[in-house]
Order: structure tokens, then sequence, then C-alpha cells
């Protein structure tokens, strides 16, 4: 064959490859209101960074007649790109070639670019869309998985792992994305669980829908796998891309920094009073994130779950942070098992990648009840204390209100390691509520009271004088300094700017064993 025709026949192979599988199950794909996998990496990267590896990859598999089913690539597209001039490596399962199921060659393609990434220091995300191991290949299928989950598991800490789901992802596919830092879903098209509807009703006689079982809504309220529930591919690639700008290559680098007009010393008056003069009302503490953050900008994670703690990302002087903070307008704020759940993998994860947090405090305490007792709010809310104690990045604190008893330690406190702790006027730290201390304390002096009700609020607000103020704890070292909430975000910057060069190191082990 003449040079001509050898690289005309090269074209021919490369063209066919775009095609996936065929014409009429891209129609399908778009039917079901998805897009191919080439489409979504065309949305993701940066136009033509895209450079496909293994695309004529196909399976060995000769079994139940898998010979009349070598299609190259083999159900996934794989390879590199950049995502605003940055290095990422991306899998994305094609669903028109045999379902995107997950075979030998399949998998291999995967582990390959997953290798890469570990190599050269750079984020991998996945773009889930199959139908599950490939049934035909049996148990190499299964080593597939395996090998993906082990790859998981040791990049996990070294380089961002992103994974999208844009299909169904049921079975040991899941788990994959379980590992992963971070989970996207698409409203209506995605789908996880490891056991299906007509499973469940055959073994359970349960009746439930897909999306109920395990569609976006579901697993970013109520399970918490996700953590971003987005309407549309395209508003879920937005999102993905803002979530990058965010996070370092690896977890030997820094966040890259942004330029930043907003002034690092602007005060907001407005802080001064927006705390309620009642410390019962609640208010939102998006307000004063937003207020104190580069440009009112903040990057939510994980919104829909878990609402009365927040987490996620803004920027300080143009410096990436984690921001954790008690949301008093839900659960007055209280730590529970899902909100400790939720902190503490995102305190982890910020401390794997250099990532500096700043807490903003109101919690009246863990949520009392049979219910949270009996799901383990002892563990879970342990875990929450062992991920502040463990980080090491610099660690930032503000106590705006209420900061009552464990809660209030396992809140970023000094004793746990924070390196800056400030508190509002407004701050109340103490083993508890003035109000329930006082009926503890002075309960035999209320009771023998002429005018219980006066005699209960004097001594209540007794307690708070003595004890339930920042002071007390200023004075023993426990605060830094009481500060005008004028002067946070000033405070803030100051503080990162200061522990930017820190460095701690922790005793010699293999690893610790967080209370799972």
């Amino acid at each position: 064959m003449a040079t001509f025709d050898k690289l005309n026949d090269l074209r021919i192979r490369k063209e066919n490859l775009k095609q996936g599988g065929g014409s009429s199950r891209i129609d399908k794909q778009h039917e079901a209101g998805k897009k191919t996998a080439r489409e979504r990496l065309a949305i993701l990267l940066d136009e033509g960074s895209f450079v496909e590896v293994d695309a004529f990859v196909e399976t060995r598999g000769i079994d139940f007649d898998m010979q009349k089913k070598k299609i190259p690539g083999d159900g996934v597209v794989t390879g590199y790109g950049t995502i605003d001039g940055r290095l990422v490596f991306v899998s994305a399962q094609d669903f028109t070639v045999i379902g995107g199921s997950l075979g030998e060659m399949h998998a291999k393609k995967i582990t390959k670019v997953m290798d890469m990434a570990m190599k050269m220091g750079a984020p991998f995300i996945s773009i889930n869309d199959s139908g599950g191991a490939r049934i035909e290949e049996g148990i190499d299928a299964l080593s597939g998985f395996g090998d993906i989950f082990l790859r998981n598991t040791l990049a996990s800490g070294v380089i961002p792992q992103i994974s999208v789901i844009m299909g169904p992802c049921a079975g040991g596919a899941v788990y994959s994305p379980a590992i992963t830092d971070f989970v996207f879903m698409v409203d209506k098209t995605s789908h996880m669980f490891i056991t299906g509807p007509q499973v469940i009703k055959a073994v359970t006689g349960e009746d439930v829908s897909f999306d109920e079982l395990g569609g976006a809504r579901t697993h970013n309220t109520i399970s918490g796998v996700a953590h971003f529930e987005c309407p549309d591919e395209e508003t879920c690639f937005s999102q993905l891309k803002q979530l990058i700008s965010y996070l370092p290559e690896n977890n030997l680098c820094d966040p890259e920094e942004i330029f930043t007009q907003d002034d690092i010393n602007r005060l907001d008056s407005e802080l001064n009073s927006i705390i309620p003069d009642d410390p019962n009302k609640p208010y939102d503490m998006y307000d004063i994130i937003k207020r104190v953050a580069d440009g009112g900008e903040f990057f939510e994670i994980q919104a829909g779950f878990a609402k009365n703690i927040i987490i996620g990302f803004a920027r300080f002087g143009g410096k990436t942070a984690g921001i954790i903070a008690n949301q008093p307008k839900v659960s007055a704020g209280a730590l529970d098992v899902n909100a400790s759940d939720k902190a503490a993998r995102f305190i982890r994860f910020c401390d794997a990648f250099n990532i500096p947090l700043v807490t903003f405090t109101d919690v009246p305490g863990y949520l009392p009840g049979v219910n949270q007792e009996y799901n383990g709010i002892i563990r879970h809310g342990a875990k929450l204390l062992y991920a502040f104690s463990e980080a090491t990045v610099p660690k930032v604190n503000v106590i705006i209100r209420k900061a009552y008893g464990g809660a209030y330690i396992a809140m970023n406190s000094k004793h746990l390691g924070a390196d800056m702790v400030f508190a509002w006027p407004t701050a109340e730290i103490a083993v508890m509520g003035p109000e329930g201390a006082a009926n503890i304390i002075f309960k035999k002096e209320i009771g023998q009271a002429a005018d219980p009700i006066a005699f209960r609020q004097e001594k209540i607000q007794e307690y708070r004088d003595k004890l339930a103020n920042p002071y007390v704890a200023a004075a023993r070292g426990y605060v830094d300094d009481v500060i005008e909430p004028a002067t946070t975000r000033q405070r803030i910057i100051s503080a990162l700017d200061m522990l930017a060069g820190k460095r701690e190191s922790r005793p010699s082990r293999k690893h610790g064993n967080i209370p799972l």
C-alpha cells in the first residue's frame, strides 16, 4: 500500500472512531437528553487541546459473540487536555458503544490515563455513562473495576479526582466516584445505585423510580453521595471548571493566586449590626461569608445536604481558602451526623491540597435526640474533631456568636490546633447556653424565689456576664483577639498572610485511624 493510501486509511479510521456506535445510537443518546462522550469533552476542555490516547484499543473478548463487537475505543474515550490552560487527564464513557460497559481493555484505557495523571501531577476527571460491568467478559470486567478502585485510592490526596455522572452508574461502578473527591450529577439523566429499582422490587417489594432511588436530587439532599446537582450538562461543566480554578494541580502545589481588585483592607460596617440582639434569633451565615470574601464570591459545595453546616471555597486577597461555617438558619447551626461527615471530609481534602481553612462559628452544640444517638453522633461527631486536629494547613477561626460545649471545641478551636482564633463581641463561649446553665446552677434558688421568672432572668444574665462572653476565653489565651466585626476581612487576610509559611509536623506513622 502506497504512503498516500496508508495516510488516507488512517484518516478514515480516525473519522470512523468519531462516529462511536453509529448515527442511530448517537441519535438515541441525544433523544435521551445526553451528549456523546466526545461532545462532552469538547465542552469541558479548552478548544483544540484534547489529545486522545488508546483510540484504537478494542476488546479481546471472544465469548458470547464478543468478536462481533470489536469496536475501536471499547466504549470509553481517554486522553488529556487543558481547562483554562491547566493540564487535566480525562476519561469519558461512550454509551453509544456497547452501552459504555466496562470490560478488560476499557478499564486498561482508564487506568493508563490515571497512571499518567499521577506521574504528571495533574487532576483526573472521569465522566461516567455506562451500563455497568460487561457481563460477557466475566472476571476480566470485575478485575478492571478493582484496578480502577486501587488507583483511585492511591491517588487520593495526591491529585484532585472528580467524577461526573452523566447517565447510569450502577453496581460496582459507583465505588470509583465514591472514592473520588467531588461528584457532579445532572438532573433527570444521572443515576447512581448499588441495585436498581427492579431488583429492589423483587427482593424487598419496595416500588421506587430511578430518580427517587438514585437521581441527582436524592444524592445531593438525602444521601450526601454527590456534591453538585446541575440542571443540564452545560451547567455541570461550567461548575466543574469553576471548581478546578480553586484547586492546585497536586498535593505539592498551592492553588493559583488570582488578582483581585477587592481591597484587602476593606471594612464593612454592616457586619457590626448583622447579629440580632436576641441570641435565639437566626440570621443567614451566607451574608457574613460573602461580605468578607473577595468580590463577595463563594463557591459552595454540597449546598443541598446537611444545610446546618456550610462548606465551600472563597478567596481572600486572591488566595483560595476552604470555608466551614455553621448555619443558624437551619437547626440553629447545631452539629449532627450528616453535618459532621460533610465538614470532616472537606477539611481533610483542603488539608491534603494545601488549602487554608477559615471557620465561622455559631454553634449551640451537637443536635440532641434518640435518632442522632442511634445513628452514631458520637462516632460521626468525632470525625470533625479528628479532621481539624489532623489538619496542618493554616487554620483561622472566627467565633461569631454561640460556641457551646463539645461543639465549641470541634469547630476549629485553639484546643485542636487553630492558629488564630478571633471572636466578635457577640460571642458566647461556654459549656452551655446561659439559659440551661442557670437552670442547672441555680435550680434550687429559682424554685425558692419569690418571683422565679425574674430571678431566673437575673441569673441568666449573671452567667452571661461572668462566663458566656469572649473575654474570659481571651483572658486564657484561647481567643487571640476580640475584634470589631467590620474588620473581619482585614484580620482574616492578615492572619492568612502571616501563616503562609507555616510548617507543622506530626509524629511518624503509617496513618491514623479516623473514626469511620
